[in-house]
């Protein structure tokens, strides 16, 4: 029985399981197969530093609370978020790596680092 490259469709010769006739036919053939998930990983991922940065210029600059507009205005996209921590009275911070905000009325946001929320636990 002839088999042939899952890639070139080149014959195989040698073992039964080989799949490739060479090193560059298997990774073509997987970097194709895993293009789609790495783009969105690319893009989820790109949003989250972008959100991290505008944190973190607000946070360095001495903010630790910041109206949501401002936010909105540089880009700010709050559906993502890598993690939430809830604190004991109910309000969730949700956080960008280690820099997060909790919107106790919804209009302004408090900032924090996650070393705080860490630090101010019980």
């Amino acid at each position: 029985m002839k088999r042939f490259c899952l890639e070139c469709d080149e014959r195989l010769l040698g073992r039964q399981d080989k799949k490739f006739c060479s090193d560059q036919c298997r990774s073509a053939y997987h970097n194709q197969q895993n293009r789609d998930t790495r783009q969105l990983i690319r893009k989820v991922n790109k949003v989250l530093r972008r959100n991290w940065r505008i944190l973190s210029e607000l946070y360095n600059s001495g903010h630790t609370r910041i109206h949501r507009s401002k936010l909105e205005i540089r880009g700010f996209q709050f559906q993502y978020f890598t993690h939430e921590v809830i604190l004991p009275d109910g309000l969730p911070y949700r956080f960008c790596y280690d820099l997060g905000y909790a919107l106790p009325n919804n209009t302004m946001m408090q900032l924090a680092t996650l070393e705080q929320m860490v630090l101010s636990e019980p």
